[in-house]
């Protein structure tokens, strides 16, 4: 009797110690197989959160203007936007399409700079020398340096300049035409057509307000456009037959408001008086646009809409700084040779301050997922941080994977084993 208790009591013992070493070993392979791809544990991607959602004031950020809407344009369509985000401050009609009238040079003048050789020669075509006034004059068969039309083009607003450009350029009027519009997708517009490089009246050649400010401030990022643009005269000579020529700058806004830039001018039957124009103070450049501002003998309309388009914007709203960002989070990997991924921020111009009113308010805000599954490329966007003013949306930073991480295969698997069963390196 005695040594049947003393096995049945060995027998507990040596049950409980098993029972004690296995919940040992369970413990110890429990936390090493939970810090090892693939098998990082569920309540990873549980505690997984995104970055938490950011809400500025404007008065948090240090901006008290407000915004009061410029009174009594005359323009059927105006705009004005920040060179800097694109954001628009003002808009009345902006994405209404309407035809544009020579605004449409600052269009041909940019694609002309890209795609030109400055120095090269440029014989006018007796089609060229065929277009309507505002004309430079030149005979067919006239030749010059196309540095010296570009002058011609944007101070005096010649269409015939203009048309031996286009020629030029994309080989005829059509082919130069194919290229502003392949330019016009490529910045994005979608209310935009052109026809002719000089805009003389089509109806397919028309624009927004707000896309005309927007290609302003493409071809306002380029030296020579503003070199070009904010030139007060220019003389020069045919190649071949010797004739001077003097271009003047009729940009009154150029020479009557603090900080102008200019751009350019217009005006047909169909468009009335157009204007597209930029001004800068301090570390702010505004572009506006004007269209169908009248018609003779309001000529003046669109300097006075201009200035008063201009004047809203410096006067209610003030540039403020962007507070520091915040770390990104990991994202957790499912069946990867790593456990978690890391992002990096991707953008072409960083954004570190926006132009404000007091009624505006900042959301940045993110869309990640709570996982990601392997095979994971380095430079991959995973998601994006996301900048709304009000509810809208005007900048998208992609987020990116930092790293390559491979899918936990066959031979992955098999280096594990051997790490817990015999303590050995585990490489990816």
């Amino acid at each position: 009797m005695y040594s049947f208790l003393q096995k049945l009591i060995c027998s507990l013992l040596l049950s409980v110690s098993i029972l004690l070493s296995g919940l040992n070993l369970w413990s110890h392979l429990h936390l090493i197989l939970s810090s090892q791809a693939p098998y990082v544990m569920e309540q990873t991607t549980e505690l997984q959160s995104k970055p938490q959602e950011l809400h500025y004031t404007a008065d948090s950020l240090g901006v008290t203007s407000n915004a009061k809407a410029p009174s009594s344009l005359s323009a059927k369509a105006s705009c004005l936007i920040d060179a800097d985000s694109g954001r628009v401050l003002f808009g009345k009609a902006e994405n209404e399409p309407l035809p544009m009238a020579s605004t449409t040079k600052i269009m041909t003048c940019i694609l002309t700079i890209e795609n030109g050789n400055l120095e090269d020669e440029v014989t006018f075509s007796s089609y060229a020398a065929s277009m309507p006034d505002v004309q430079l004059n030149a005979y067919a068969g006239e030749t010059f340096l196309l540095k010296d039309l570009l002058y011609s083009l944007m101070l005096e607003s010649h269409n015939d300049t203009a048309v031996a450009i286009a020629e030029h350029i994309g080989g005829s009027v059509e082919g130069f035409a194919a290229l502003m519009n392949q330019k016009a997708e490529e910045l994005g517009l979608v209310n935009t057509h052109f026809v002719t490089p000089n805009g003389l009246d089509d109806p397919e050649h028309y624009t927004t307000a707000k896309e005309l400010c927007l290609i302003a401030a493409y071809a306002l990022q380029n030296e020579t456009f503003c070199e070009l643009i904010c030139t007060p005269s220019h003389s020069f000579s045919s190649i071949n037959k010797k004739r001077s020529f003097h271009a003047t700058n009729h940009d009154a806004f150029l020479n009557s408001y603090d900080g102008a830039i200019g751009i350019k001018t217009g005006f047909t039957g169909n468009a009335g008086y157009c204007f597209c124009g930029a001004a800068t103070r301090g570390d702010t450049t505004l572009i506006s646009s004007v269209l169908a501002c009248g018609w003779p003998p309001h000529k003046s309309y669109k300097w006075s809409d201009t200035r008063k388009l201009m004047d809203y914007g410096f006067q209610n709203f003030t540039r403020a700084s962007l507070p520091d960002k915040p770390a990104l989070p990991t994202i957790p990997i499912q069946d990867g040779t790593e456990t978690e991924l890391h992002l990096n921020r991707t953008v072409q111009k960083e954004l570190s301050s926006l132009y404000l009113s007091a009624q505006d308010t900042l959301d940045v805000r993110y869309d990640l997922p709570a996982s990601v599954t392997a095979p994971v490329r380095s430079g991959d966007i995973i998601g994006y941080e996301q900048y709304y003013l009000g509810d809208t949306l005007i900048y998208n930073v992609p987020l990116t994977a930092s790293q390559e991480i491979k899918e936990a295969g066959t031979s992955y698997l098999a280096r594990l084993l051997c790490h817990l069963y015999f303590c050995t390196a585990i490489s990816g």
